[in-house]
């Protein structure tokens, strides 16, 4: 008998060490956006800085190319390296986007940005703790995301030389629904992941934490950018 309700007292336990471990990934998230937006009013205020990078299309391919070898390495390399280099790799990627957002600044009106950052701030949320409540199974959407995200990245590239005004507008929307089902579907699985990993040690829990931080992170990134495509009031 008191095996029994010794028992049943761990499993009450469990979701709230789930529920800890979680609160770490949006602190994670969180922090990485404030490092990011930080970053990006502070190099937007930089001329020269903005110059530098922007105008010769060397260096910026290079920044683009870190922050997807950062992604990548940190994705595929996560339970090998310490959770101390994961962390400094994560705050890495979050300066450098804090670069190529620093344009934003340039293209739009600091009201719309914030009015726009509100905007995706509510969205992920609400769609984000949908993810996280909901009983539905969302794994089977995965792939049709992943392919509506190939052909959103193909459109895009291809717009980038046609210039076209009305598959800029089915992108931007197209974007914004991609994401949405992303975010749902991304907080479910590092829920998952979460409850299969994340109370074991204090290095796996920071080393989850920061995984899931960085996808989430990602799926802010993006939303918010195609909400301001759509919303965004350009200087």
């Amino acid at each position: 008998m008191y095996q029994t309700n010794e028992l049943l007292e761990q499993q009450k336990a469990l979701p709230a060490k789930y529920a800890a471990v979680f609160k770490k990934v949006y602190l994670w998230m969180s922090f990485a956006l404030v490092i990011s937006g930080l970053t990006a009013m502070y190099i937007a205020k930089q001329p020269e800085v903005v110059a530098t990078i922007f105008s010769n299309n060397l260096y910026f391919i290079l920044m683009m190319v870190a922050q997807l070898g950062l992604v990548w390495f940190i994705s595929a390399r996560i339970m090998q390296i310490t959770s101390f280099t994961a962390t400094l790799l994560f705050i890495a990627y979050a300066i450098l986007t804090g670069f190529t957002l620093s344009l934003i600044f340039l293209a739009f009106t600091a009201e719309s940005i914030t009015t726009v950052f509100y905007i995706t701030a509510g969205t992920f949320a609400a769609v984000s703790l949908y993810g996280y409540t909901t009983k539905s199974n969302l794994s089977s959407f995965g792939g049709y995301l992943f392919m509506g995200l190939i052909g959103l990245i193909i459109a895009s590239v291809v717009n980038w030389f046609l210039k076209s005004e009305m598959l800029y507008w089915i992108v931007s929307y197209v974007g914004v629904m991609i994401f949405v089902g992303l975010t749902a579907y991304d907080t479910q699985k590092i829920k998952t992941m979460v409850q299969a990993y994340g109370c074991e040690d204090t290095e796996t829990t920071n080393k989850v934490a920061l995984i899931g931080a960085l996808e989430l992170y990602l799926d802010f990134i993006n939303l918010f950018l195609y909400l301001l495509r759509i919303f965004g009031k350009r200087r």
